[in-house]
C-alpha cells in the first residue's frame, strides 16, 4: 500500500545487520584463528556464548540495546549465538532461569552455563574494559 510506514520484513537497514533472515548459528561466522587474543587459550568451543534477544518487541530502548550488544561482540569477533526467545517461550523460561531473574527481559548474556550478565553490566565491562572476564573467555 503506498505510503505505508516503512519497509516490513526480514532485512535489517542498520550496518552489520541481516535482520531476522539469518540464522543464529551463522552469526557471526568467525574462522578459528580470528578473534583470539593473547592468553585466551585455543579453542574455547566447549562452552557457547549466547546473547539472547527477541525480534519481535515494541521497545525502541531493548531494540538499541540487542543491537549494541552484537555490535560490539561482531567488532571483537567474537563469537555467539544469537537465541531469539520470541520463537517459543521455553526460551524465554530458560533465559530467565539462567538470569536468576523471573522477569529479565533480552538481552541476556550467557556462557554455558555461566550467567554473564544483562546489558547495563555489558556496557559496564566494555568501559572498563574487562569484557573478556565478564563473558567467561579469560
Amino acid at each position: 500500500m503506498p505510503g505505508a510506514a516503512g519497509p516490513i520484513g526480514p532485512r535489517s537497514h542498520m550496518p552489520g545487520g541481516g535482520g531476522a533472515a539469518a540464522p543464529p548459528s551463522l552469526a557471526p561466522c568467525v574462522p578459528p584463528s580470528a578473534g583470539l587474543s593473547a592468553g585466551s587459550g585455543r579453542d574455547r568451543t566447549m562452552s557457547t556464548l549466547k546473547v539472547y534477544s527477541t525480534s519481535v518487541t515494541g521497545s525502541r530502548e531493548i531494540k538499541s540495546q540487542q543491537s549494541e550488544v552484537t555490535r560490539i561482540l561482531d567488532g571483537k569477533n567474537i563469537k555467539y549465538e544469537l537465541v531469539d526467545i520470541s520463537q517459543d517461550n521455553a526460551l524465554r523460561e530458560e533465559m530467565r532461569a539462567k538470569a536468576g531473574n523471573p522477569k529479565a527481559i533480552p538481552p541476556q548474556i550467557v556462557n554455558g552455563d555461566q550467567y554473564c550478565g544483562d546489558y547495563e553490566l555489558f556496557v559496564e565491562a566494555v568501559e572498563q574494559n574487562t569484557l573478556q572476564e565478564f563473558l567467561k573467555l579469560a
